[in-house]
């Protein structure tokens, strides 16, 4: 079983975005048994009183319009032991890459990736909570989830 864990900075947008467009894509090619699959934050900035928050709403929205429900997600920040965990542990933009490392301390077994690397066009997943663009985010985060899952198969 392949361990991923997807990461951004709050956890309610992006990388529960990445963890839910994976899940679908695996599940429809009948691969869902071979990954665990998961998201979370670097900050706590989602997490209030040891609960998370759910999804953020236009997220969500954008889960829906390509059929992929979302419910029940909460934030959750990432910890040291998660690198033990997870074979692979995806950052969608250069700040998380950043923050993971300073959470994690150190990547001995290049576990720690970008997204967008798995692609031909490399660079950052668009953060649609400037933007407000998560139409945009989506393209990425599929484009991106599409060239994983072709990498590990």
């Amino acid at each position: 079983m392949v361990k991923i864990l997807f990461v951004c900075h709050g956890n309610i947008c992006r990388s529960p975005m990445a963890e839910f467009i994976f899940k679908d894509l695996v599940r429809k090619c009948g691969r869902a048994e071979e990954f665990e699959v998961a998201s979370c934050a670097t900050s706590r900035e989602e997490i209030w009183n040891g609960v998370g928050n759910p999804v953020y709403p236009p997220a969500r929205e954008e889960l829906a319009k390509h059929g992929i429900a979302c419910a029940g997600k909460r934030a959750v920040q990432l910890t040291k032991a998660d690198y033990n965990h997870y074979d692979l542990l995806i950052g969608m933009d250069e700040n998380n890459i950043r923050n993971m490392m300073r959470i994690l301390g150190a990547d001995p077994e290049g576990k720690v990736r970008k997204l967008m690397d798995y692609t031909g066009r490399g660079g950052d997943v668009a953060d649609p909570w400037y933007s407000d663009r998560f139409d945009i985010a989506y393209r990425d985060i599929e484009e991106g989830c599409k060239a994983l899952l072709e990498h590990l198969t």
